[in-house]
């Protein structure tokens, strides 16, 4: 491997086939469930051996769908994080903006289970993440609660700026194409607001993919209105 390039280890799957409406940061919708399939190189047990006594690990990924990180052009040093209402700016190292010098994403999140004997395994299944499906996972470690966790940390911006959570309703029985499970998954992810939160016009109709579906919803003003579930084939997409 040559200086400065890196590989994929593994590929990451979930539920979510565009970028529109995945969690903002691992850990806030718990229920999200994902799959982490290793590259042939990496495809054997002894590459995983040890894992299954730790509850969580980290991951290293590329937001691979973010054009402009394949561009000549400079990157921003400023960005507008959604908590700030998406119109303050602030420094590019001063957030988890997706939009990164070198586009590297960070994320932790809890081991389901490992399945030893998958066809293309052992593959990791993992709960809580906010990778899109496809996505290239660069690195894998575990998580230590000895070195990584600091409750008593400052926390900037987000210290003084919550998630004000939206209520969701559904406008119609369209919910009853969903299992009670998708239903709540569903109802978790979109209480989140995934809108841009400088948009504010109660009459536009938004699209969101969410795993086999294609979900339409508007909001007025607390409330997240579902006013449509249709199917849609899945494509696996790149982040």
């Amino acid at each position: 491997m040559n200086a400065g390039t890196i590989h994929p280890v593994a590929v990451f799957h979930s539920p979510f086939i565009s970028k529109f409406g995945i969690p903002r940061q691992s850990g806030i919708v718990e229920e999200v469930e994902g799959t982490i399939v290793l590259e042939p190189p990496y495809r054997h047990a002894e590459a995983l051996r040890g894992l299954e006594d730790f509850d969580f690990i980290w991951l290293i990924w590329g937001f691979s769908a973010n054009n402009m990180n394949a561009s000549s052009q400079q990157p921003p040093l400023t960005v507008r994080p959604p908590l700030l209402g998406g119109n303050t700016r602030i420094g590019v190292f001063a957030t988890r903006s997706p939009f990164r010098p070198n586009g590297l994403g960070l994320s932790s999140v809890r081991i389901s289970h490992i399945d030893w004997d998958a066809t293309d395994g052992p593959i990791i299944h993992v709960l809580g993440a906010d990778l899109m499906d496809g996505t290239p996972i660069y690195d894998i470690k575990p998580y230590l609660v000895y070195a990584d966790s600091h409750p008593e940390a400052k926390c900037g911006f987000t210290d003084k700026n919550k998630w004000k959570k939206l209520k969701v309703v559904f406008a119609d029985d369209s919910a009853q194409q969903l299992s009670e499970k998708e239903q709540l998954l569903l109802q978790r992810i979109l209480e989140l607001d995934p809108r841009p939160h400088y948009q504010d016009d109660s009459q536009r109709i938004y699209g969101m993919s969410f795993g086999e579906y294609e979900i339409h919803f508007k909001v007025d003003k607390d409330v997240l209105i579902i006013v449509k579930i249709g199917n849609k084939k899945r494509k696996i997409a790149k982040r």
